[in-house]
């Protein structure tokens, strides 16, 4: 006689395993203590075999017996239905371990670990925002061009071209690992090229004639603010680094003797240490703000707590203070002026790209380059320096022929 809800419910568990059968091949196991379980007996190629359909009632009858049709209809087609569970169940396996998901996770504590924390959290976060929610889950060799471009294209309509184009990005370094690893075959976000708009190049807020960088730095002098930022702002234009490399500047990370400033990989960008020589002017500075902040952590502390640096946007509202709008000077900028004055002063590119602290492509070279060409660089800063007390001490145009002599 065939099962119901109600006589299944009241089954009790007794001294032996009872079997309750519903027809078919199936019936309800159940044992001296814990669930009541649906299996189906079945054969298959002459042999006896037995199929698990889960526990009652998380299972009900109305379902089990739903699997049982299920499993006949497979044998019929001559399949074994115990054979299907395991290749269902490794494929789904398979599916959860090789998803997008998954790898990107792989990718990121791999390939990502070079980079500072701001960067990796930034990452993680439009994985986690643009990308997990629409292909996470799905085997990344199952993964199509269309299937990208449902998660990129609508950034782009909605105009942030950027995010779109970053997000991409992405999508491209993650599906090269899992080629890279074996978990795909080809990378089908590179046949995406193109399929974006052009991106458009922003360039940082900077002054770059000389005449005017020469007033900026007259601005800088002649600014009354908190000390440790005027500090910051008249380093800015000697040393080339990153607002956030300097601004979390370390007196432990300074030799005032060598006159060197070694940043350690975990505050660059590129998780590689920095070699920055001082010049005479850097190191003058310098001692002045050893007196103020010396005994503290960072060279520039916070107005309100000495546990923290300025933050990023003190030397930001100075710049406007001093009357620089949005369009004509960042933080940034300092690099920039750095950068376009030295190439047309004409000096080394190499020497100029090793101080800005850019990225390097051979691998095993970055590994050792915080001290290439340092006296080179170490002349190339003091020239510089000495330049820039030129462009400060005068009004007028001056030659850059001969005012920061070229080292041939």
């Amino acid at each position: 006689m065939p099962l119901t809800d109600t006589h299944i419910r009241s089954l009790k568990p007794d001294s032996k395993p009872r079997k309750y059968f519903d027809g078919g091949g199936l019936f309800l196991y159940v044992p001296t203590s814990g669930s009541k379980l649906w299996r189906m007996a079945y054969r298959f190629d002459g042999k006896s075999k037995l199929l698990s359909f889960g526990e009652y009632p998380s299972v009900s009858l109305r379902d089990a017996r739903e699997r049982r049709e299920d499993a006949r209809r497979l044998l019929a087609k001559g399949v074994d239905p115990s054979e299907q569970k395991r290749e269902e169940k490794k494929a789904r396996i398979s599916a959860e371990r090789e998803s997008f998901q998954n790898i990107a996770r792989e990718w990121h504590e791999t390939r990502m670990a070079e980079f500072s924390e701001k960067h990796q959290g930034t990452v993680m976060y439009r994985l986690k925002t643009y990308i997990f929610p629409r292909i996470g889950k799905t085997h990344i060799a199952k993964l199509e061009t269309r299937d990208i471009m449902e998660v990129v294209k609508p950034l782009e309509q909605r105009g942030n071209y950027e995010t779109s184009r970053r997000v991409l990005q992405i999508i491209n370094q993650v599906f090269r690992y899992a080629v890279i690893t074996g978990r795909a075959k080809h990378n089908i976000a590179a046949d995406l090229r193109g399929a974006l708009r052009p991106r458009k190049t922003v360039h940082r807020a900077a002054v770059l004639e000389p005449e005017k960088v020469g007033q900026l730095l007259r601005d800088i002098d002649a600014y009354e603010g908190y000390f440790p930022l005027v500090c910051a702002l008249k380093l800015a234009p000697l040393v080339f680094t990153r607002p956030t490399e300097l601004r979390a500047a370390q007196w432990k990370e300074f030799d005032l003797e060598s006159g060197e400033w070694r940043i350690p990989a975990e505050r660059m960008k590129m998780r590689r240490q920095h070699l920055v020589p001082l010049s005479r002017q850097a190191m003058f500075i310098l001692r002045e703000l050893q007196k103020y902040s010396g005994e503290g952590k960072f060279l520039f502390p916070s107005i309100r707590t000495e546990v923290r640096p300025i933050s990023d946007a003190t030397m930001l509202n100075a710049l406007r203070r001093m009357g620089y709008q949005k369009h004509e000077m960042s933080v940034h900028g300092f690099r920039s002026i750095a950068s376009t004055l030295l190439n047309e002063l004409g000096y080394n590119r190499d020497w100029i790209e090793r101080q800005l602290a850019h990225g390097e492509q051979d691998e095993v070279r970055a590994a050792y380059n915080y001290a290439e060409y340092l006296p080179e660089r170490r002349k190339m800063m003091q020239d510089w320096a000495d330049y820039l007390d030129g462009l400060r001490n005068t009004q007028q145009k001056r030659n850059k022929e001969g005012v920061c002599k070229r080292t041939p």
